[in-house]
């Protein structure tokens, strides 16, 4: 388990907790609030709406903590139905000012974002399915063999396409020979750089059997792999740049992976600035939105998506062999969400949602990706 993923969520939920409106048992009330000196008639200040007893006990600040993690003052209950089955609703009643039954989405994408955070790392460790070290090198001998084979008919060509650019007979040589050799020598000098390649690998594979890896890393094992791919990468002259520095983080397999969880922990919000310039861009022409309207409408949209991510994490991998099945399940459900949220958080004709639907699936591609570039640059680019 992930000990900072869960205090993270701890955190997360006393914090998005305290942004809501407390309820419950105050107390006694007081008649002069400690916070503001107001004259206290109820149970809370009508000046500034502190409960008018103040708990100094042990026993309430686990209370405050419980119900900041598990409550968000009752309005959870009544957020994420609405999330679900009528996201459209809920960002509409949202940006319209009906907010004191919903869970400000802020608050819910960083409670939900967290508890994702929190429950994945209670999800036990599945061991990556790879071939032994012996079927490796077989497989890389059959590799080795291909690639002779791609060389020998690359030269081949290679051979006949010099012999055309130069007929025997003194005749003129075809218009198109010349391009034609020089297609052939660099596709034999790319056939030949891959034989290179391959013996290499197969030679680092049957020196890992015999000696062992001076990096302690499992020979065969997919940290070995990635280790020996960032060696071959940074070894590269033409590598630099981000490209390089990553190569060389990758040394350290498991290091590098830890550093990309922690970077992703700590930056997922990165996605919320990331998207909502994309949401603006469908609705230029429109009047009426603000961006405000658009970054609700991405925080909600948001932590469906984490929700969705986290059940299907869940099942598939307490559900052996169910994985594919639940993949295409939400695969199918997240256009059919986002379909629903569009057309009623922003009262769209069936068309206009369509078409926007389209496009908003293309611009989540575009900012993942820059969100992927992100997390690499930030974990690994300094």
């Amino acid at each position: 388990m992930d000990l900072e993923a869960a205090g993270g969520a701890m955190t997360a939920g006393v914090i998005a907790g305290a942004i809501e409106k407390p309820i419950g048992q105050a107390g006694q009330p007081r008649s002069v609030c400690a916070d503001c000196g107001a004259e206290v008639t109820g149970r809370f200040c009508s000046n500034c709406g502190q409960p008018a007893h103040v708990h100094r006990t042990l026993l309430h600040l686990g209370e405050e903590l419980l119900h900041g993690v598990m409550h968000f003052d009752g309005r959870l209950w009544r957020t994420l139905p609405l999330l679900i089955v009528n996201p459209g609703r809920l960002t509409r009643e949202w940006v319209e000012g009906r907010r004191t039954r919903y869970v400000s989405p802020l608050a819910m994408f960083l409670f939900t974002l967290f508890v994702m955070f929190f429950a994945l790392s209670f999800m036990p460790e599945r061991e990556v399915p790879l071939a032994s070290l012996p079927q490796q090198i077989e497989a890389q001998k059959e590799a080795v063999t291909a690639a002779e084979a791609a060389v020998a008919a690359a030269r081949k060509e290679a051979d006949l396409a010099q012999t055309a650019s130069q007929p025997v007979d003194g005749s003129p040589p075809p218009v198109d020979s010349g391009a034609r050799a020089g297609v052939a020598a660099g596709v034999l000098a790319a056939a030949e750089a891959g034989l290179i390649n391959e013996k290499a690998r197969l030679e680092r594979l049957q020196k890992d059997a015999v000696e062992g890896r001076k990096d302690g890393l499992a020979p065969g094992s997919w940290q070995a792999q990635v280790a020996d791919m960032a060696a071959s990468a940074g070894e590269d002259g033409k590598t630099g740049g981000l490209t390089k520095t990553i190569a060389k983080k990758l040394k350290n397999p498991d290091l590098a992976l830890y550093k990309l969880q922690q970077t992703i922990y700590k930056f997922a919000f990165l996605l919320v600035p990331l998207s909502i310039p994309f949401v603006a861009l469908m609705f230029l022409w429109k009047r009426g939105f603000t961006l405000y309207d658009h970054g609700v409408f991405v925080l909600y949209s948001l932590t469906f998506m984490s929700l969705l991510l986290m059940a299907v994490v869940v099942v598939a991998t307490t559900l052996k062999g169910a994985g594919g099945a639940v993949g295409v399940i939400a695969a199918l459900i997240v256009p059919v969400h986002m379909f629903a949220q569009l057309k009623g958080a922003y009262s769209l004709s069936v068309f206009s949602t369509l078409w926007r639907t389209v496009v908003l699936l293309i611009f989540c591609e575009i900012a993942a990706t820059l969100f992927i570039v992100s997390i690499l640059y930030l974990g690994f680019g300094h």
